[in-house]
C-alpha cells in the first residue's frame, strides 16, 4: 500500500521502518524541521560555540527491548551511543540504591542492591522486600483504581523516597499519589524482576536526534521516498481513492495527496484535529467520535530540563564535575529537580550538568532560579544558567483508571504514540512499541 506516517517522532519513526519492512511504500511527513518528537535535538550556544543539547534529558533502560532491536536495524552502535550502567539511585552524599554490576538473575541482583542499600536500616530495606513480595505473588497486577502511593502502604518513608517515589515520577512523569499503580507495576515488573539487564540505564552519549530518528530517516531515504520535514499536514479527507491529504510546507503550498492507508504518529490533539477534517460531524462513526473524545480528554504533564554550566569548568576540556554520570536529588516543592546528569561524563562539554523536574510545576523563571539553587545546596557548585526548556504537555498524566484511545481509528487510518492504548507509561520504549504495532494492523 502507499502510505503515509504524519510525525517524525520515535512511534512515527518506529511505524514509517516497520511498514517499509513489510513492503508498504511509506512517506513520512514531520512539520519541524528536526526529528524526534518530543525526544529531540535542540541548537544552543555555550562559551559563544555551538552546542547540541535535548528539548529534554531522557534515558533508557535495558528492558527496552523493542527500541534497542531497532537501533540495531537502522544500524546504531548501541555501544558506542550509549553508556550502560547498572541501576544507580545514588545520592549525592552517597546514600542510596545501587545495582550490582554482576550478570545474575533480575530478582537476584534487585535482591542484592536492596539488601546493599547505602543508609538505609534494616527496617527499611524488610518493608521492601515484603512489600515486592506481594507484587510478584500478585502477578504484578492490582486494581485499575488505586494510585502508587496507595499501592505501597507500608513502605518506610525511606525506602518511599529513595525508590518508589523517584522511579514512578521518571517512568511515569506523574507523582506516585495521583499515579497509575498498573501501570507501575508493569514498569517494576519489566525493569527490575523480569530479565539480567532489564534495570540497567542507557544514558544517552549522543542527541536525541542522533540516537534514533535521524538513523530512521537515512534508513527510509535508502529505500523509499525521503522522509518531508518542514511538511505540515493541514487537513485530511476520505474519498473512493483513498485518503487524501492537504499539505503545507516545503515545496508545496496547500497540495493534496492521496494515499492507501494513514498513520497518524502526532500528538493526541493535533491527531483529534485531523481525524474531524476527514469528514462532516454528522457522519462520523460512533467509535471514531469516542476515540475523537478520548484523545481530547487526555490530561498532560509537563517536564522541564535545566542546563547549567559549572561556573569554574572549562567548556572546552573533558572532566567529571560529578562523581557519577547520573545523580539523584532530594526533591521538594521549592527544590523541585529530581536528578540531574553530568553531561561532560556523557560526550559534551565539561561542567555541562542537566538537571530534571518531571511533572514540573511553575513558569520558566521560577523553575529555572529554584533548580540552580537546589543544585548549588545539594551539589556544592557554582552553578550559572545555559538554558531551561518546558515541554509544558510532555506526557499524558498516567493516572487510576485511565482510558486511552486505541490504535485504530476508521479503516485504513490509525494512530500510534505513546499515549495510545497500551501497558506501558509515555516512555521512549512505549512510542516505539506503538509505532510497531500501528504497522503490523496495516496488514
Amino acid at each position: 500500500m502507499k502510505v503515509a506516517v504524519v510525525g517524525a517522532g520515535w512511534a512515527g519513526c518506529a511505524a514509517a521502518v516497520k511498514a517499509t519492512q513489510r513492503g508498504h511504500q511509506v512517506t513520512l511527513f514531520e512539520s519541524a524541521r528536526i526529528a524526534g518528537g518530543r525526544a529531540r535535538r535542540v541548537e544552543t550556544t555555550l562559551a559563544s560555540q555551538p552546542l547540541q543539547i535535548d528539548n529534554g534529558q531522557h534515558i533508557l533502560i535495558g528492558a527496552y527491548t523493542e527500541t534497542l532491536r531497532l537501533m540495531s536495524t537502522l544500524g546504531v552502535d548501541t555501544n558506542a551511543a550509549l553508556l550502560r550502567v547498572p541501576l544507580r539511585l545514588e545520592f549525592p552524599n552517597g546514600d542510596g540504591l545501587i545495582f550490582p554490576a554482576w550478570r545474575v538473575p533480575a530478582a537476584v541482583q534487585a535482591l542484592i542492591g536492596i539488601l546493599g542499600a547505602r543508609g538505609w536500616a534494616w527496617q527499611d530495606k524488610w518493608s521492601l522486600l515484603r512489600v515486592a513480595r506481594r507484587w510478584q505473588a500478585g502477578g504484578f497486577e492490582c486494581p485499575a483504581d488505586i494510585s502508587v502511593a496507595t499501592l505501597c502502604r507500608g513502605l518506610s518513608p525511606r525506602a518511599m523516597a529513595g525508590l518508589i517515589e523517584p522511579l514512578c515520577v521518571s517512568a511515569l512523569n506523574t507523582p506516585a499519589e495521583r499515579a497509575s499503580a498498573q501501570v507501575f507495576l508493569r514498569v517494576m515488573q519489566d525493569a527490575l524482576f523480569s530479565q539480567a539487564g532489564g534495570s540497567d540505564l542507557l544514558l544517552p552519549r549522543t542527541d536525541l536526534s542522533a540516537l534514533l530518528p535521524d538513523a530512521a530517516l537515512r534508513w527510509l531515504t535508502e529505500r523509499g521516498p525521503a522522509p518531508r520535514l518542514g511538511v505540515r499536514v493541514e487537513a485530511l479527507s476520505h474519498d473512493a481513492d483513498g485518503w487524501r491529504l492537504n499539505v503545507r510546507g516545503g515545496d508545496v503550498q496547500g497540495n493534496d495527496e492521496t494515499f492507501d492507508a494513514v498513520l497518524l504518529a502526532c500528538p493526541p490533539a493535533e491527531a483529534a484535529r485531523l481525524v474531524e477534517t476527514a469528514t462532516r460531524p454528522a457522519t462520523l462513526k460512533a467509535e471514531t467520535v469516542r476515540w475523537i473524545a478520548l484523545a481530547k480528554s487526555l490530561k498532560h504533564e509537563a517536564l522541564a530540563t535545566v542546563y547549567a554550566q559549572v561556573s569554574s569548568a572549562k567548556p572546552n576540556t573533558q572532566a567529571a564535575s560529578l562523581s557519577q554520570p547520573i545523580l539523584a536529588l532530594l526533591s521538594s516543592p521549592d527544590e523541585p529537580a529530581q536528578f540531574v546528569f553530568d553531561r561532560g561524563q556523557l560526550g559534551g562539554p565539561s561542567g555541562l550538568l542537566a538537571f530534571v523536574v518531571s511533572a514540573s510545576q511553575g513558569d520558566q523563571a521560577l523553575i529555572s532560579a529554584q533548580v540552580l539553587a537546589q543544585g548549588q545546596r545539594q551539589l556544592g557548585l557554582p552553578l550559572e544558567l545555559v538554558q531551561t526548556i518546558v515541554e509544558k504537555r510532555a506526557t499524558f498524566a498516567c493516572t487510576p483508571n485511565l482510558q486511552r484511545p486505541e490504535p485504530q481509528i476508521a479503516p485504513g487510518l490509525l494512530a500510534c504514540g505513546d499515549y495510545v492504548a497500551g501497558p506501558y507509561p509515555a516512555t521512549l520504549e512505549g512510542a516505539v512499541r506503538s509505532g510497531l504495532q500501528a504497522a503490523q494492523l496495516l496488514g
